[in-house]
C-alpha cells in the first residue's frame, strides 16, 4: 500500500505544473521595451497556468483569444510588438471552447511561449503566449 500511495504521490508531482501571473512576466521597461522575465525564460517550452481575464475575441468562432490582468471591454489587439501591453497574453486553444464574458476570471493553461510572432491567419502580433492551451471559469 505505502508502495502505491508513493507511485501516485510521485505521479501527481511530476505532472504538477506551474502557475505564473501578470506581475511576474517582466522584468521591467528598458530602451528596448519590455524585458522578459527570467522565470518567464525558465518556464518557456513548459506548460503553464495564467490567471487572467477574457477580452472579447476578435470573432464569435476563433481558435485564440487575449488574456489580460483587468477585465477589458474592448479587444486589446496591438499592430506590432513595440506596443504590446505587458498585462496581456494571447492564448490559442488547443480545440475550440464556447467563450466566456469579459469579466468573469478564468485560468487558462497551455506551453509557454515568448519572442515576436505574427499570427499568419490573423495578422495579430504578440510577444507572449500559450500554445495548444485550455481555460476554465474560477
Amino acid at each position: 500500500m505505502k508502495k502505491i500511495l508513493a507511485a501516485v504521490l510521485c505521479l501527481s508531482i511530476s505532472y504538477a505544473q506551474d502557475i505564473i501571473t501578470f506581475d511576474e512576466l517582466y522584468d521591467g521597461v528598458g530602451v528596448m521595451g519590455l524585458s522578459i522575465s527570467q522565470k518567464v525564460k525558465s518556464l518557456s517550452g513548459k506548460k503553464v497556468a495564467i490567471d487572467g481575464f477574457m477580452a472579447p475575441p476578435l470573432k464569435a468562432k476563433s481558435n485564440f483569444f487575449v488574456l489580460t490582468k483587468m477585465p477589458a471591454a474592448l479587444c486589446p489587439f496591438c499592430s506590432s510588438d513595440t506596443d504590446w501591453s505587458s498585462d496581456i497574453v494571447v492564448v490559442y486553444l488547443k480545440e475550440y471552447q464556447t467563450f466566456v464574458q469579459y469579466n468573469a476570471i478564468i485560468r487558462a493553461e497551455g506551453i509557454l511561449e515568448y519572442g515576436s510572432y505574427t499570427d499568419k491567419n490573423s495578422g495579430f502580433v504578440s510577444l507572449l503566449r500559450l500554445r495548444e492551451a485550455e481555460f476554465k471559469k474560477l
